[in-house]
Parts: structure tokens; C-alpha cells; sequence
């Protein structure tokens, strides 16, 4: 008896916290429900320019690494595969459905160290900048299983780019640029 006291407390103390980040998470879909999403897939899609195995990290408000944005398709960090064609940019992350990101939202690829949940080597995530159909500037953070896959990605979006936007480094990324 003395023992299944605290076990009983304890166990409510874990059902209220998990209550609450239901209620949290729940809350922040709704928020960011505004925001859209990927966009409809054509019908045809053009030639596949550059493809590479990724593990998905994030999806943020553009330029706030660490305000993170629940979108269909890209709430939950997994693996999955990046497929770049003249079209734009297809994510597939594993128990999650496609999106797809045509190249006129394309805004931006680059090099990043720090988002929500990860904080890495220098420059070891890439950036994908996009405009959501709902017209939200995010960016979507991706860890490249193969270095070499990484170098194709970046080039492959460089060049479907609208304008040809250069390739950006979100240097406010960077901890070492922090103020404490």
C-alpha cells in the first residue's frame, strides 16, 4: 500500500502531461491550418533532375528556425526522400502524404545548423525556402543521408529557382552568432 500511493501519483502526473501536449499539438495544427500546405501534384511530371535519400527534420516559419509550422505532410520529423524536376520539389516522408512544392514558390536554398529539435555542424542542414498555398513563407530543414546527394539537391533547386535566386546561408542559424 505504501508503494501504490506514489505509483498512482505518478501515473496521473504522466496521463496530465501527455494530456497536455495533445491539447498543445491539436492547438498548433489549428494555428498553422491557415497556412496550407504543399500543393496539388500535376498530372505529369517532368523528368526527375536530382533525387537523395533525407532525413526530414523540420518545417518553420521562413526566418525563425525555431517557431515550428504543422502542415499536412510535414508535422512529424522522419525519413524520407527529396525528388527535384523542372516541375519543383517533391517530399516524401515515410507515413506521410507527398507534398509538392512547385517552382514559382520556390524562394531560397541553402545551408543551416540550428532548427527546432536539431542543432548540427556547421551548415550540415539544408534549407528548402517556400511560400505555402496559403501563402505562409516557411522554410523545411532536411539532414542529406549522402554528402554527395546534398551538393545535386542544392544545384538542382538553384536551377528551377524563379529568377535564379542564389543559394542563401541562413547565417541567424548559426549559435555562434546568439546573443545569451
Amino acid at each position: 500500500m505504501d508503494k501504490l500511493l506514489p505509483a498512482i501519483g505518478i501515473l496521473l502526473v504522466v496521463i496530465v502531461v501527455l494530456a497536455l501536449a495533445l491539447v498543445g499539438w491539436r492547438r498548433r495544427v489549428r494555428r498553422d491550418a491557415p497556412a496550407g500546405g504543399g500543393y496539388p501534384a500535376p498530372e505529369t511530371v517532368a523528368a526527375v533532375t536530382a533525387s537523395s535519400e533525407v532525413l526530414y527534420v523540420a518545417t518553420t516559419k521562413a526566418g525563425e528556425p525555431l517557431e515550428r509550422l504543422a502542415l499536412p505532410g510535414l508535422s512529424y520529423r522522419g525519413r524520407g526522400t527529396v525528388e527535384v524536376s523542372g516541375d519543383g520539389v517533391q517530399l516524401r516522408v515515410t507515413g506521410e502524404p507527398p507534398v509538392f512544392i512547385p517552382a514559382t514558390a520556390l524562394t531560397g536554398v541553402g545551408a543551416a545548423t540550428v532548427t527546432i529539435d536539431r542543432v548540427v555542424e556547421r551548415d550540415g542542414l539544408l534549407r528548402l525556402g517556400w511560400t505555402t498555398s496559403g501563402g505562409a513563407s516557411a522554410d523545411s530543414y532536411f539532414r542529406v543521408v549522402d554528402p554527395a546527394g546534398r551538393g545535386l539537391l542544392t544545384a538542382a533547386v538553384e536551377d528551377i529557382l524563379p529568377g535564379g535566386t542564389p543559394a542563401e546561408t541562413n547565417d541567424s542559424t548559426n549559435p555562434e552568432d546568439w546573443e545569451v
